[in-house]
């Protein structure tokens, strides 16, 4: 990928006729002089870094962009000349090189969320629990917890509430709160991913390529 420049960030100077000033954090003028040494460095280095951050930022959007543009750009080369086309209705496709050692997945996940029913999912699971009492064992104790408890966003754990659904118990009450979980799903929209992998050989593992700062 090509190489940029870092971003253009202003220094953070003010003149007011022939004195220099910055502007502190509540907006204020204080004069260059009067700040001390290492916070100008301080500044000197954020603003710095900055630069090369909203670089790359920009960057890695031209390459998604350009990225999807040039799948897009595939697809319907395959569709003109070839009436074929790549992947699942879904959107999911996996496109790879002719040596198989590099390999680009575009994969579109849901967003979902629960509606009221849940609630109801909830009554009937602490029936059972209760029920149960003694006998429930305590992985599924801490799973139902997990499930309903909402995270520090304010948000339904959906991970633990997808792993209710995979636990397999017969009882008619807990069947009916995993109906219920089921009908309380929304899929109120999608995101699309894409993802690149490469390997060293044939049959070596597929490794991610990643873009990711603090997977780097």
């Amino acid at each position: 990928m090509t190489a940029y420049p870092p971003a253009s960030i202003p220094d953070g100077v003010v003149y007011v006729g022939p004195r220099a000033y910055m502007h502190d954090a509540k907006g204020g003028l204080v004069p260059l002089d009067l700040i001390k040494p290492q916070h100008k460095l301080e500044d000197e280095l954020v603003r710095k870094i900055m630069g090369h951050a909203i670089a790359l930022s920009d960057q890695v959007a031209r390459f998604k962009e350009h990225t999807f543009d040039d799948i897009g750009s595939f697809e319907a080369l395959l569709a003109q000349e070839y009436e074929a086309t790549v992947g699942g209705a879904k959107g999911n496709k996996t496109l790879m090189s002719h040596d198989a050692l590099f390999q680009i997945k575009v994969q579109v996940a849901d967003t979902v969320v629960f509606g009221p029913e849940l609630q109801t999912a909830k009554i009937l699971v602490d029936e059972c629990l209760n029920e149960w009492a003694e006998g429930a064992r305590d992985e599924i104790r801490a799973i139902v917890t997990k499930a309903f408890n909402t995270d520090k966003a304010g948000q339904i754990n959906r991970s633990e509430i997808f792993m209710l659904l995979r636990l397999s118990i017969e009882d008619e009450r807990w069947q009916r709160a995993m109906k219920a979980i089921r009908e309380a799903m929304r899929i109120v929209g999608s995101k699309t991913y894409v993802r690149c992998y490469r390997r060293t050989a044939q049959d070596a593992p597929w490794e991610p390529v990643s873009i990711d700062l603090a997977k780097v």
